[in-house]
């Protein structure tokens, strides 16, 4: 077994809280940098940029789970990762379908736009991606786990966009790989007040909007290989995969 640190929660110039620095080729020299094996971008709403930073990611030693930050109907936010280019493109209309048509407000939200290596705007995403789907939790859960996906509540500690801020509390039977703190406190101050959740999986990222932000939080994942199944298997700490606190 080898040990990787891992950021799982990254965004990128598409995100429209993202900064118009956080290009592809800027993520993976910060994240390699910052001596990360293993990141996860989790754009809101939205696939449309993550292949190609793992491309550059490939070429340069780097890991890259392709995935996104998604919205609830009940603006709960979660992350959603996928094994595949064709479990992620199928993501893709799923969040095409269920986005409303609400148009970005550039002055109130910034820009959303993708690049290509060069740096060139290929796109700009004109409905705004943070709106919430018209998709609940558990719908989002669904289709997620259908195309072989992982499942993580996002940042639960939160006191906004949190499944513990919106529902009041954390659905035990709710399927999920393992639960996202926010960088603000830590896993036992977390569990004292929330000793229900005694057991799972937690891991903390640094949600980073800024380039300077990428890895000033992250895991040390125990695997075999860098490889989905056994990130996967570490977050439900199975054959030995484990994250290490």
């Amino acid at each position: 077994m080898n040990t990787y640190k891992a950021d799982l929660h990254i965004h990128t110039i598409l995100s429209p809280c993202g900064d118009l620095q956080m290009s592809p080729v800027n993520i993976v020299k910060e994240a390699l940098r910052k001596g990360l094996d293993i990141i996860g971008i989790t754009d809101h709403n939205t696939t449309l940029q993550a292949k190609l930073i793992k491309e550059l990611g490939e070429e340069q030693g780097l890991f890259v789970l392709c995935g996104a930050e998604v919205s609830s109907k009940e603006d709960v936010h979660s992350l959603a990762f996928f094994p595949d280019y064709k479990s992620l493109d199928e993501f893709q209309i799923y969040l095409d379908k269920h986005l409303p048509e609400i148009k970005n407000d550039v002055n109130a939200f910034g820009y959303q736009v993708c690049v290509n290596r060069n740096e060139d705007v290929v796109f700009e995403e004109e409905r705004l991606l943070i709106s919430g789907l018209n998709q609940s939790l558990d719908e989002i859960e669904q289709k997620v786990h259908a195309l072989g996906g992982i499942f993580i509540p996002a940042h639960i500690n939160r006191p906004s966009y949190s499944i513990i801020s919106q529902l009041g509390f954390v659905d035990t039977e709710l399927n999920v790989e393992g639960f996202e703190l926010s960088k603000h406190v830590t896993i036992a101050e977390f569990l004292k007040q929330n000793a229900y959740l005694k057991g799972s999986t937690f891991l903390q990222n640094s949600d980073a909007h800024l380039v300077h932000d990428i890895g000033s939080v992250y895991n040390n994942f125990l695997l075999e290989k860098r490889t989905f199944d056994d990130v996967r298997m570490a977050l439900r700490a199975e054959n030995g995969r484990k994250i290490i606190l």
